[in-house]
């Protein structure tokens, strides 16, 4: 894969992508987190599961998130570069999902490795992988 420089419009494009994906999950707005990903992408979260579409991806993120209280995804560290055929990234993510008392809960965090193309409504996500680095509870008992 040869990778080249993208133009400052493109990297700006495929951050807001990155930071949208996070922005949909934190509003549950999952018509905005919808268009992060191309109609027949592929994300791969390991253990937690495969999902096979834009459709599917939403679809379980929504149930995912349905009893959850405040959640906090942060995406940090973007690494975009161009290649043939589109782009590649990698980012962070630090994310904390509160359940529904708001008190206890997870934080989880990792890196996305996406691939991403050009289409007629912008960059999307085609490729996924998330990798877990660390999860720890958040135990309500522990803060005072």
């Amino acid at each position: 894969m040869t990778e080249r420089l993208l133009d400052t419009a493109a990297r700006l494009d495929i951050s807001d992508v990155l930071v949208r994906y996070a922005t949909g999950v934190d509003r549950r707005d999952w018509e905005l987190f919808r268009t992060c990903f191309t109609v027949d992408c592929l994300a791969d979260y390991g253990d937690i599961g495969v999902w096979h579409g834009a459709d599917q991806i939403t679809a379980w993120m929504e149930e995912a998130h349905r009893a959850a209280g405040h959640t906090l995804h942060r995406i940090t560290n973007q690494a975009v570069a161009a290649h043939e055929g589109g782009a590649s990234a990698r980012c962070y993510v630090d994310a904390i999902v509160m359940g529904a008392d708001n008190l206890a809960g997870v934080r989880a965090v990792g890196f996305y490795d996406d691939e991403l193309i050009r289409t007629d409504h912008g960059w999307r996500i085609h490729r996924r992988r998330f990798t877990p680095v660390f999860f720890q509870g958040i135990d309500p008992s522990a803060t005072s």
